[in-house]
C-alpha cells in the first residue's frame, strides 16, 4: 500500500435495496463472493445465485468499463455467468482458483458397485470476470475519462523474475495469417524481456503439493509462474476480531472436510476467502485510490483487502452478526494503515 485508505462505508440491509440507494457510475470495481446457490450448510441465503436484477444494479453503479469479479461454485457457475451477462455485462474471462485441500463429497456404492461413487473431488472455484460496456470508443480513451476499463497487469505480475512486454510496431511475416512468431513478434508487436515477473494468468493456485505436482517442472519454474495463495487460516480469519465474543461452534473446512468443531470462534463465517487472494483481485481491476464495492460482504474479506491496498470500500451485508465481524476486521486493517 502506498497511500492511506479512506474510511470504509459499511451498509446493513438487503443488497438490492441498498444498491438502489447508490448513484449511477459511483464505484470503480465490484469484487464479491456471493451465494453459490448450493444450499450450503442449509443456509437460507444460499438458496440461489444472485438475481439478474442485483447484477443490473451493480452494472448501474459501476463506472463505464468497470470490472466485476464474482466467485461461484462449479455446479452453478453457468447460472451465475448467464445472469451477469443478461444484466448487461460483457463476460471477459474466468479465473480458476485451484486448491488441493478439497474432499470428495461422494456416496460410496461399495455394497453395490465397488469403486464407483457420485461426485468428483472439488479442486477449484471459478471467478467470473466481467466488464461494464465502455463509455468511450476505445479502452485507452475510457481509462483517461473514467479511470476504468483496463486491468492492472504490472501490478499483478507473478514473481519478480522473467516476463515480457510488447514493444515496437506490429510485425507480420509474409505468407502467414498470424501476428506472432518465434522471433518475438507477439500479438502484432515486438516482445522485450523485462525481468519484472510473469504476466498474470487466469489460474491461481494454493501452492499445495497436490496442485504443484500437476505441473511439469521446467525452466519456467513449474507452478511458480502462476499466482500462489493458500486458503484462509485461523489467523487471517480472526485478525481484528479480538474484541468480539466467541460465537457458537460451527462446521469448519479442515483439509476439505466439513465437520463439526467444538472450538468456539470469533469469525464463524463459513466461507472466508484468504486476504491475499482478495488483495490480488482488488488490485487487478481497481484503479489507484478507486472505490471497491462488495454487495455480499460476509465477514469482510474484500473490505479488509481493499483497505490494505489503499482503496476506498463500500460493503453491504444483511446479517447483523456477520456485519459486526466485518466491521472489526476491516477497521483493524484501516487503523493499521491509516
Amino acid at each position: 500500500m502506498t497511500e492511506t485508505s479512506s474510511e470504509p462505508l459499511l451498509l446493513l440491509g438487503d443488497c438490492l435495496d441498498r444498491l438502489r440507494e447508490m448513484p449511477d457510475n459511483s464505484v470503480d470495481s465490484v469484487v464479491t463472493d456471493p451465494p453459490y446457490g448450493l444450499s450450503f450448510m442449509g443456509k437460507k441465503w444460499d438458496y440461489d445465485v444472485p438475481s439478474e436484477e442485483i447484477w443490473r444494479e451493480c452494472l448501474r453503479v459501476l463506472n463505464p468499463g468497470g470490472h466485476l469479479l464474482a466467485f461461484a461454485g462449479t455446479r452453478t457457475q453457468h447460472r451465475m455467468a448467464v445472469r451477469i451477462e443478461d444484466a448487461g455485462f460483457e463476460i471477459r474471462d474466468m479465473i480458476a482458483w485451484v486448491y488441493g485441500s478439497g474432499f470428495p463429497k461422494s456416496h460410496n456404492l461399495k455394497d453395490e458397485w465397488q469403486g464407483w461413487g457420485t461426485a468428483l473431488k472439488p479442486a477449484l472455484e471459478p471467478i467470473t470476470v466481467a466488464r461494464k460496456p465502455l463509455g468511450e470508443k476505445t479502452v485507452a480513451a475510457n481509462v483517461l475519462a473514467h479511470g476504468t476499463g483496463a486491468i492492472n497487469v504490472d501490478g499483478c505480475r507473478v514473481g519478480t523474475d522473467g516476463g515480457t512486454r510488447k514493444s515496437g510496431p506490429p510485425s507480420y511475416k509474409t505468407g502467414t495469417s498470424l501476428a506472432g512468431s518465434v522471433d518475438g513478434s507477439l500479438n502484432g508487436g515486438g516482445c522485450e524481456p523485462i525481468n519484472a515477473g510473469r504476466w498474470p494468468s487466469n489460474l491461481i493456485h494454493d501452492g499445495s503439493d497436490e496442485v504443484v505436482g500437476l505441473f511439469p517442472s521446467n525452466k519456467q519454474g513449474s507452478a511458480s509462474r502462476f499466482f500462489y495463495v493458500p486458503k484462509a487460516n485461523k489467523k487471517d480469519r480472526d485478525e481484528g476480531c479480538e474484541g468480539l465474543e466467541y460465537g457458537a461452534p460451527q462446521r469448519w473446512n479442515k483439509g476439505g472436510v466439513w465437520t463439526d468443531d467444538t472450538t468456539p470462534a470469533r469469525n464463524h463465517h463459513p466461507t472466508v476467502k484468504p486476504t491475499d487472494l482478495m488483495r490480488y483481485l482488488c488490485r487487478l481491476v481497481t484503479p489507484p485510490r478507486g472505490i471497491v464495492l462488495d454487495p455480499f460482504m460476509g465477514s469482510g474479506s474484500t473490505g479488509k483487502a481493499a483497505m490494505l491496498e489503499g482503496f476506498q470500500f463500500i460493503g453491504i451485508e444483511r446479517d447483523e452478526e456477520y456485519m459486526e465481524i466485518a466491521k472489526a476486521r476491516i477497521s483493524a486493517a484501516f487503523n493499521e494503515y491509516a
